[in-house]
């Protein structure tokens, strides 16, 4: 496994690197550990889980955890994000007051490309006020979170002439790890602008001694597609659930 990733999920889930290397699921009391991901955090964690390595690793509340690891222990991390494994931890959160939010696939990148950019295509890089221009663009809500927890760091586009084609952006979700988004334009799709901006990207992300991650819903082939043909690899996979009552 990459040595920053398994640093990352030991920071993310509350426990240690060889947890995450060897033995069985963990289960561990959340805390919020200095250096961790930050993207959409909630104040108050009733759980969160993520399927790495052929395990499942649970953090959060005491009581929700303690329930987990009694119904978990011996759990398959292959199959536990299924439509059946989902309903079955659906059900059990009901009984402390919360739901799950989201869960998808992460993909990560190792090593710089040679990526090559087509003729007649530019491409531009954008860093602080200049990625502030783009608040509020519907086009671009994919490439720029604005999330005050995990600031967009780096941005860039590609353009036909004057036109803008796609848009990606990276965030700041770590000191280890940068999040890669990406909007493509309705015009410039099936032409790979989407690999091509996101390629450029993490090559940037790298540069810096970050690793560039990226991640997409459970049903959205196009995006997947992307990281791949991007040079990214499945990495692992990661549900975030809240308080019953919250809004988003």
């Amino acid at each position: 496994m990459n040595e920053m990733l398994v640093r990352q999920l030991a920071l993310d889930y509350c426990c240690d690197a060889k947890d995450i290397l060897t033995g069985g699921n963990v289960f561990t009391l959340y805390e919020p550990r200095e250096g961790r991901r930050r993207f959409r955090e909630p104040e108050a964690l009733p759980l969160k889980v993520a399927a790495v390595n052929e395990k499942l690793l649970f953090t959060g509340r005491g009581d929700i955890v303690s329930a987990c690891r009694e119904k978990y222990l011996r759990e398959d991390a292959r199959w536990f994000m299924d439509a059946q494994g989902l309903f079955g931890l659906s059900s059990l959160l009901e009984g402390f007051g919360a739901r799950i939010r989201e869960a998808h696939p992460f993909f990560i990148r190792e090593r710089q490309g040679d990526t090559s950019i087509p003729e007649g295509i530019s491409v531009r890089m954008y860093s602080g006020a200049e990625i502030e221009a783009f608040r509020g663009d519907s086009r671009f809500d994919e490439a720029f979170g604005f999330c005050p927890e995990a600031p967009d760091a780096i941005g860039i586009s590609a353009s036909a002439g004057p036109r803008i084609l796609g848009m990606a952006g990276a965030s700041e979700d770590s000191p280890y790890m940068m999040q890669i988004g990406i909007n493509v334009l309705a015009e410039a799709r099936g032409r790979h602008t989407g690999a091509l901006l996101v390629s450029l990207l993490a090559d940037k992300v790298l540069k810096e001694g970050r690793l560039p991650f990226y991640g997409t819903a459970m049903s959205h082939i196009a995006s997947q597609r992307v990281a791949l043909r991007a040079g990214f690899q499945p990495a692992w996979a990661e549900l975030v659930c809240v308080s019953r009552d919250r809004a988003d």
